[in-house]
């Protein structure tokens, strides 16, 4: 697994572990929709895959469970008038989705507090705006 830019981990997908089914796209496109099948369906078997780790396999069941079909993920796409393409952005999805299902949690926050110079900075702050609004409104009163 390599990490990408977000520091999620990037799940590299096997290719004997893919299930590519083709069919016709639906929407406008003339006589090329009507006999080509551009449109792709990737599949992968989760609960056997080997490029998941337990601990990540039972994060992603955990996560994506409602889209999964007897722990088999599918992505579709079906965005351009090539096979080619849509494979291409199929194979992204599907990568993409495991992925952030893998990662681990956020760590929780720990909530800190400001230190003491910060409130003075702060409570200095307001009295000189305070100072100028007053300044403002012709109250001169100190």
């Amino acid at each position: 697994m390599r990490r990408n830019p977000l520091g999620a981990p990037r799940v590299e997908l096997r290719d004997d572990e893919l299930m590519w089914r083709f069919s016709r796209s639906s929407g406008p496109g003339g006589q090329h929709a009507n006999t080509a099948s551009t449109r792709v369906s990737l599949s992968l078997d989760v609960t056997t895959t080997a490029v998941l780790t337990e601990e990540q396999r039972e994060r992603v069941l955990r996560r994506l469970g409602p889209r999964l079909v007897d722990g088999v993920l599918t992505v579709s796409a079906q965005d351009f008038r090539s096979q080619a393409r849509n494979r291409e952005v199929a194979w992204e999805r599907l990568a993409a989705l495991l992925s952030e299902a893998a990662r681990p949690p956020a760590r929780k926050r720990r909530p800190t507090k400001p230190s003491r110079a910060a409130k003075e900075r702060r409570l200095r702050e307001k009295r000189h705006r305070s100072a100028l609004k007053r300044l403002r409104s012709g109250r001169y009163e100190e």
